[in-house]
């Protein structure tokens, strides 16, 4: 057990985060989320925690948080409901559970938890999701409890104007209708040195009921091996899973020998060439830390060597003292 070797990062989402539109107190309440639960993260690796378990805790806490798109506050597909999608990787052994068009249970993650240690599977879908959750006793909560005032606008903004994301209609009076796609995430390097990734995200306003992005598709929107890193991604999910983002900066790290930030801006920038945007937060196997994001911002917190919380939005960075 080392201390020094324990790193964190979380993210919030990324995308058209119009700096117009994020007023003081909305900016100051996302920052202020940010900063809490990576300071926490950090306490508990800190304990001595595993990474698995703070990557779990990190986004359950992100998932409570009602600005993100995940858990309660998360947007609503076509027919006006929530449906949820989550996944988790330890980098011990990569082992992965994942859940996709889940209804019901309070925390996505911690059914993709489930479904990596209890089950034979990976992956779980809608109505099986949530069967499963029922029959573990697992935390769950009825649709409405999901559903925030300004999703539901959204919601209805997008299907009048007839589209899955959003930009700014000025014709719109109520709640700013940029969605942000603002899926969370977590991954994390614990004082053994392993390494475990976690994502979670409502998907996209407006979508097909039944559609998944990356964000449960193994490789895609998420991955952890203690021999590379630990990858967690949020955008625009059809481009990262024809990407396979996650398992790429992986792969330039096993394969071709890069460093974890130019297999992460490598990674990225073939997102960008299909005409993808978004990002990722990644952590290496000696430590590294990356977050790159090719969009207007990110919403992020991290933890590297030095012990120095940094909260960011844009490119500038605010530093804290742990």
């Amino acid at each position: 057990m080392d201390l020094s070797r324990c790193r964190i990062a979380i993210h919030g989402g990324a995308g058209v985060i119009d700096r117009a539109s994020l007023d003081g107190e909305r900016e100051a309440a996302f920052r202020a989320a940010l900063e809490g639960i990576a300071s926490r993260a950090w306490l508990a690796l800190k304990q001595g925690a595993s990474a698995l378990d703070v990557v779990e805790q990190a986004v359950r806490e992100l998932e409570d948080f009602p600005l993100f798109n995940a858990g309660r506050g998360a947007v609503l597909n076509a027919d006006g409901v929530v449906e949820l999608d989550a996944s988790i990787m330890d980098g011990r052994s990569r082992a992965a559970g994942a859940v996709a068009a889940a209804r019901t249970p309070t925390h996505p993650v911690t059914l993709a938890r489930a479904v990596m240690e209890r089950t034979e599977h990976v992956l779980l879908v809608g109505e099986g999701a949530d069967r499963l959750a029922e029959a573990l006793k697992l935390e769950r909560s009825p649709p409405d409890y999901f559903v925030t005032a300004e999703r539901a606008a959204q919601q209805k903004l997008a299907a009048r104007l007839g589209k899955v994301t959003l930009d700014h209609d000025p014709l719109y009076n109520g709640p700013d209708p940029k969605d942000p796609r603002g899926t969370v995430g977590a991954v994390a390097r614990d004082a053994w040195g392993h390494l475990a990734a976690a994502t979670s995200t409502g998907g996209m306003t407006n979508k097909h009921p039944g559609r998944a992005g990356d964000t449960p598709v193994i490789g895609a929107g998420t991955w952890a091996e203690d021999a590379t890193c630990a990858v967690s991604a949020t955008g625009h999910g059809e481009f990262f899973i024809r990407s396979a983002l996650a398992h790429d900066v992986h792969a330039r790290m096993r394969y071709g020998g890069a460093s974890l930030a130019q297999a992460c801006a490598g990674a990225l920038a073939r997102v960008g060439e299909l005409g993808g945007d978004g990002g990722l937060i990644a952590i290496g196997h000696e430590g590294e830390v990356a977050l790159p994001y090719n969009s207007e911002g990110m919403y992020r917190a991290w933890v590297d060597g030095d012990g120095v919380l940094r909260v960011a939005i844009y490119a500038e960075v605010a530093e804290h003292a742990l």
